[in-house]
């Protein structure tokens, strides 16, 4: 019991000292959890034989995670998606295969061995992927939905490589030499089905067919007739543990059905998270099953990393890394010359082909389970996770590239999309027409002014004159076009750019050059306002606020505020807003996180107090008039 503890707090303790310093620095969890591994691993000697053990149970989490991906793709989702996922992302996962499969038997791997290399390395990582396109905001451009339709079908396509990997193994005659090739003997047991609970075990052929897709069979049926039913009788019990219960029952449940008739656990819970993705109980699944979820694939990226072997990277330190470039680069290859086919241009084209040109995480799923399924040897997987891990530990890098070349970039492509020439001007510019900017064009037009549109993004700006507005394509940023825009004349400047830095860049100009111009700013939050309030903006607009401020004066109409009450107090929340934003900007410190500003803090706390005790005060009063 006390090895147990020991073990589980070394574990536990280097995850939560680990992951929060690599998500600070960018690097993503995944990365966080590997060196967790490799610091308790092979750096500190803390974990040692137990790891195995170990990452049999955190496997589990794998399971899980494929449970929730198939709750999140509706049949019908995937059908709209079929031509993307079909061919963006199945031509990435069948050309990439091909290229390292026949890279790995150049090498001098049997095919076997080398088709499961060629799978391995044929995923790219989802985890680390999604968190960057999310933090640069990368997910809406056309590279970042492509990234992501690949992304997608790498998921799905974990479940056949799973089944298929089982067939690539070679019989119990036959073992591996460290190198790949196949090495023979007599045979000494009777069949891996020994001693264990199986359905199909000494089925014939037609028979264990038809074993395994009544079991299929029973997991959809399960799902469309009884989850109902189920999910009802325990909503009765009014017991949150219960649902918690049920949801683990059906993964396990069902990763036990799909081992008794010889398939892959993940099969089964994918199949049945798709099944169960229309049902109204998903959020309830989604929410109990997401922490185990976490955990168990945390611990399992952990006993990946402290079983890695690090040794083998000492004793051949050139060929190892030279591999993990080899990866990089063909991958990459494969990716440009798709991104290419479909037409992708300029930044897109190099987010897509750099971005997704790096293992995955699933690679260590599949080389694990590859290694446990006598398909590939140990001394090779030890130097394929070397490889992924240090594919995965370049990804940062890959996207600084990206940056790099976007910024020099001399594509051909690119360039030949050259600037309107402005030939109108007009009472209004408006900077960038995204969903904020052309709520404000059409708003304005419509009063009978003239606007000058200019936005960096021709797609953008070809979709406006479709419905008929007139656009101008070039960087707002830019000096020339601004003065050819009317800035001269113009009586006011809107700012509704998505980049912070440029839209500060543009104020802080336009305030330069005409000290009278009224300029009005789209923020994201405080910080972007305090930024933009120093610049010299007039009037800053945060996106989300007044939403959110008509959202709450509905909460107050609901729970018993007259309508008048709660369009007062939305008035005075309005105007003690404001003020606050002013109050605040003279403490706020750019160099300083607001939270650990304590000027900031204390004067933030004083005018919540002002504003609870303003809002009691005119209620009060409002209903002793009445």
């Amino acid at each position: 019991m006390e090895g147990f503890l020991f073990s589980a707090s070394i574990y536990l303790g280097a995850a939560v000292l680990a992951v929060p310093v690599a998500a600070r620095l960018g690097l993503g969890s995944v990365l966080g959890y590997l060196a967790a591994g490799i610091l308790i691993g092979p750096v500190l000697g803390l974990v040692g034989a137990e790891t195995k053990d170990l990452q049999h149970f955190a496997e589990f989490g794998v399971v899980m995670m494929l449970f929730l991906i198939g709750l999140e793709l509706e049949p019908r989702a995937l059908w709209d998606m079929r031509h993307r996922l079909i061919g963006l992302g199945g031509l990435q996962i069948t050309l990439s295969t091909a290229a390292f499969m026949g890279g790995a038997m150049l090498l001098g791997l049997s095919w076997s061995v080398a088709l499961a290399v060629g799978l391995i390395f044929a995923l790219s990582s989802t985890a680390i992927v999604l968190q960057t396109l999310s933090e640069k905001g990368l997910m809406q451009t056309a590279g970042g939905r492509s990234t992501f339709s690949v992304l997608l079908t790498q998921d799905i396509a974990v479940i056949p490589m799973l089944a298929l990997l089982p067939l690539l193994a070679l019989p119990k005659a036959v073992t591996l030499d460290g190198d790949g090739s196949i090495n023979r003997h007599l045979e000494d047991g009777h069949g891996s089905a020994h001693g264990s609970l199986s359905l199909v075990a000494d089925l014939p052929g037609w028979g264990v067919t038809l074993v395994t897709i009544g079991a299929i069979g029973a997991i959809i049926l399960a799902g469309v007739y009884l989850a109902r039913p189920v999910f009802r009788y325990i909503h009765a019990a009014h017991l949150r543990e219960m649902f918690t219960a049920l949801a683990l029952l059906i993964v396990v449940g069902i990763s036990f059905l799909m081992m008794l008739v010889g398939l892959s656990p993940a099969l089964g819970a994918f199949l049945a998270g798709v099944v169960l993705a229309n049902s109204e109980f998903r959020h309830e699944l989604e929410t109990d099953i997401e922490p185990f979820k976490g955990l168990l694939l945390g611990l399992f990226f952990i006993t990946v990393g402290a079983g890695i072997n690090f040794a083998v990277l000492q004793s051949d330190p050139f060929a190892i890394l030279g591999l993990a470039a080899a990866v990089i680069l063909i991958k990459g290859l494969v990716l440009y010359v798709l991104a290419r086919a479909s037409k992708l241009q300029g930044r897109d084209r190099w987010l897509f082909t750099l971005g997704l040109a790096q293992a995955g995480e699933f690679g260590f799923v599949l080389t694990a389970f590859s290694l446990g399924q006598n398909v590939i040897p140990v001394a090779l997987s030890e130097r394929i996770l070397l490889i992924i891990a240090l594919s995965m530990l370049i990804t940062p890098l890959l996207f600084i590239l990206m940056e790099l070349i976007d910024k020099y970039s001399s594509d051909p492509a690119v360039q030949a999309v050259e600037h309107d020439e402005i030939d109108t001007d007009g009472t209004v510019i408006i900077a960038g027409v995204g969903r904020f900017g052309q709520i404000v064009n059409r708003l304005v037009g419509s009063a009978g002014f003239n606007t000058v549109v200019i936005d960096h993004d021709i797609k953008t700006i070809d979709l406006m004159r479709r419905f008929g507005f007139k656009g101008f394509f070039g960087d707002p940023t830019r000096p020339d076009m601004l003065r050819a825009a009317g800035l001269a004349d113009a009586r006011v400047l809107v700012v509704a750019l998505d980049d912070p830095a440029a839209a500060i860049k543009l104020v802080l100009y336009a305030r330069k050059e005409r000290p009278d111009l009224h300029i009005i700013a789209r923020a994201r939050d405080r910080s972007d306002v305090f930024r933009l309030y120093r610049a010299g903006a007039n009037d800053i607009v945060r996106e989300m606020f007044d939403s959110s401020l008509r959202a709450g004066r509905y909460v107050l109409e609901n729970i018993g505020l007259t309508e008048f009450e709660a369009a007062e107090a939305e008035r005075m929340f309005y105007a003690h807003d404001r003020h606050a934003i002013r109050e605040l900007a003279e403490v706020w410190d750019p160099e300083t996180t607001s939270g650990e500003n304590k000027a900031y803090v204390a004067r933030a706390k004083e005018l919540e107090r002002d504003l609870e005790a303003s809002l009691l005060t005119i209620l009060e009063a409002r209903r002793s008039e009445d």
